[in-house]
């Protein structure tokens, strides 16, 4: 693995993703209550979304 790919995070919160997409933190946890934005769940209740996901969701090829 490269310094490169280190570096790159895997996934992100939800906040930090609404932040890459230029919408508001409550925009951002609406979207993703309602599946628009992906998300993966880790233990109890943290939710992140992973940066291959939101990489799909731009492109449009996600759903």
């Amino acid at each position: 693995m490269t310094r490169r790919q280190i570096d790159k995070p895997m996934a992100v919160t939800i906040e930090t993703a609404g932040q890459l997409l230029g919408i508001s933190r409550s925009l951002s946890y609406q979207m993703a209550k309602e599946g628009k934005l992906p998300t993966i769940k880790l233990g109890e209740r943290r939710l992140l979304v992973p940066m291959v996901g939101l990489e799909k969701l731009l492109s449009g090829k996600e759903g």
